[in-house]
């Protein structure tokens, strides 16, 4: 049985595996399995020979972790329409009281983010979770993933090229991206076109993830014209004693409708130059639980 002092040991670095494991797998409930796993090794094992918990932590994290990313990657070629990450609530204030700090965390769990991440391998997006999200020196990267120094800083310049190729420009003002939410939110609520397309950019794309179990849009959505229209006929269609709030979600605001007590679904926008860049919207509810991860 594993002590107090074990026991308190592993509580001091959990929200560093869960954060590690929600950025690499994109769901809070496989991180969470992830992190339970990790302390049944830690509680069964030799934790007397352990000289550095914390990294010895990190490594079952983070090989579970890629291992389950592997099954994970193979499912979603079978997944019903976009796939998004599970929205999930963020708080920074215990990890990250610097402005710069949280901004580089916010940044990294964010749903455009943490989308290009899919298109790593399993071991580059491990490089960059625990390089560009949590700062960790390369020797230490290399010896959590039993790879060589020069291995792994070789697997960082590829992965943040690709990111930084991939990534949608966006910015991170957290008072501009809430503006223009609740703007969105009353153009659509209000049947308004013109106000939505005096939001959208041009070129603004709708990515809906229903996984198949509720209505969205099974394609991605791109114009202005296009995304204005569906959003004014869908916002609120079908959802029973509707009701709205904006939460910070995924590193910025987000809109949650209800229908009743029930979270029916969340919209999230990108956005860059004063305008919508892209509008994400999860409706599987299977990724409504809105756990929180820091």
């Amino acid at each position: 049985m594993a002590t107090d002092l074990s026991t308190d040991t592993f509580e001091e670095h959990r929200s560093l595996l869960t954060g590690v494991a929600y950025r690499m797998l994109g769901r809070a409930a496989d991180a969470e399995d992830v992190v339970q796993e990790t302390w049944l090794r830690w509680s069964a094992g030799e934790r007397e020979t352990v000289r550095e918990p914390r990294a010895y932590l990190l490594r079952i994290t983070t090989r579970l972790a890629i291992d389950r990313l592997r099954s994970a990657q193979a499912r979603r070629e079978t997944y019903v329409g976009p796939w998004l990450p599970e929205p999930i609530v963020t708080e920074f204030g215990r990890t990250a009281p610097d402005t710069a700090e949280r901004a580089v965390l916010a940044e990294s769990v964010s749903l455009a983010v943490l989308v290009v991440l899919e298109s790593l391998s399993p071991l580059e997006r491990a490089v960059f979770v625990l390089r560009e999200a949590f700062g960790f020196p390369y020797a230490e990267i290399a010896g959590t993933l039993d790879r060589s120094e020069a291995a792994v800083r070789q697997l960082a310049g590829r992965a943040r090229r690709h990111v930084d190729e991939r990534k949608p420009r966006f910015d991170v003002d957290p008072a501009e991206r809430r503006d223009l939410t609740q703007r969105f939110l009353a153009a659509a609520t209000e049947g308004d076109l013109e106000g939505l397309l005096a939001l959208l950019a041009p070129d603004v794309r709708l990515v809906g993830d229903s996984g198949g179990k509720s209505q969205a849009p099974r394609r991605v959505i791109e114009g202005a014209d296009k995304v204005g229209r569906f959003v004014r006929g869908a916002a609120t269609k079908g959802i029973t004693d509707v009701s709205f709030r904006i939460a910070e979600v995924n590193g910025g605001p987000a809109l949650l409708i209800y229908s009743g007590a029930v979270l029916d679904s969340m919209f999230q926008l990108d956005v860059a130059d004063g305008r919508i860049q892209c509008v994400y919207i999860v409706r599987n509810p299977d990724k409504l639980a809105l756990p929180a991860v820091e």
